[in-house]
């Protein structure tokens, strides 16, 4: 089969390489869709752990083709992929946060992952999905149980504001999920055709700058949700919070970047700077959410790609108004 493989430090290729044997507790899917994350090309750059060589790809669905001995879930099914697999037994694990577990093998990052025309995985990591829900969208919900981790750790409140900072895939999902709470939210974001998307995702407000945000809401919001991962939008979070409110910071810059924050201002306004980091106990949720058409996934879905396309897909930054592109490795 073909697979997507980060060899090395910036050295990504199309390669062939046998279809694997699921061992036993696992399942084996052929991939329909997997979508390129922007932690995708941290990896690439070295700027997120890894363990090369392997098969990238953590956003992805399909259905199963094969199962290990103590599976037993039907052939066909068609699941997500939660890629984060606990230990269990780790110190943070036997208190419940399990996303902060020290042996994580997550796959995509630890073991190989979707870009591939077929993956094996842990069977309990399978979330089932409806047998006719759209082959693209499955997809999402890794993305989308990662935003609900940050959506329940800012937890809206019906009648605050909301601040949403970016608009890529984590920024709408955020945006729809904030709707949903009976919040009022803002997008803030430079694209203007993303400002047009967001308000027909459930926006009541919009701007392109951080002024602009300050003049529609100058007392700012309940609620500032940082989904770009970029220096700038981190430290433009609290300034955008009023007195009392919360920052969570969702998007995931490169490892080793720094920003300035400062702290008295923190402290005199009393503003909670929170951080979500993937998600515990939330696929499920975000499968179910998908599965009911409770977010509206077809908007976000900017482009597919061939195989042909897919490594030099990853090895570029996103097209300018791009929310998610998928890749289709069976076609």
């Amino acid at each position: 089969m073909r697979a997507v493989r980060l060899l090395g430090l910036n050295d990504l290729h199309l390669c062939d390489v046998p279809i694997p044997d699921p061992a036993p507790g696992e399942v084996l899917v052929k991939v329909e869709a997997c979508g390129i994350c922007g932690t995708d090309r941290h990896l690439l750059k070295g700027e997120f752990p890894s363990k090369p060589p392997l098969t990238l790809g953590h956003e992805f669905s399909g259905h199963v083709v094969a199962c290990g001995t103590g599976v037993s879930i039907p052939l066909g099914t068609r699941v997500t992929c939660d890629p984060n697999t606990w230990c269990g037994n780790c110190s943070e694990c036997r208190r419940g946060r399990v996303n902060l577990c020290a042996n994580n093998v997550a796959t995509g990052l630890g073991r190989d992952g979707g870009f591939a025309e077929y993956c094996a995985f842990p069977a309990h990591k399978a979330h089932v999905l409806p047998a006719d829900l759209h082959h693209l969208h499955g997809a999402f919900a890794e993305p989308l149980a990662c935003t609900i981790h940050g959506l329940d750790i800012g937890a809206p409140k019906a009648g605050e504001r909301v601040i949403i900072l970016g608009g890529g895939v984590i920024g709408m999902l955020a945006l729809q999920l904030a709707a949903l709470a009976g919040v009022e939210v803002m997008l803030v974001t430079r694209q203007a055709d993303k400002r047009t998307l967001g308000h027909s995702l459930g926006a009541h407000a919009s701007a392109a700058t951080e002024q602009e945000a300050r003049d529609l809401w100058p007392q700012g919001a309940d609620l500032v949700i940082e989904c770009a991962g970029v220096v700038e939008t981190v430290e433009m979070a609290p300034r955008l919070t009023r007195s009392g409110g919360r920052v969570v910071i969702l998007g995931v810059l490169a490892a080793g970047q720094k920003v300035q924050i400062e702290p008295f201002d923190l402290l005199f306004r009393e503003v909670q700077f929170l951080s979500s980091f993937i998600n515990p106990f939330t696929q499920d949720r975000a499968a179910a959410m998908i599965a009911a058409g409770t977010i509206r996934i077809a908007p976000l879905i900017s482009r597919t790609l061939s195989f042909d396309d897919a490594v030099d897909a990853i090895l570029k930054p996103p097209r300018r108004g791009e929310i998610r592109a998928l890749v289709l490795p069976n076609g």
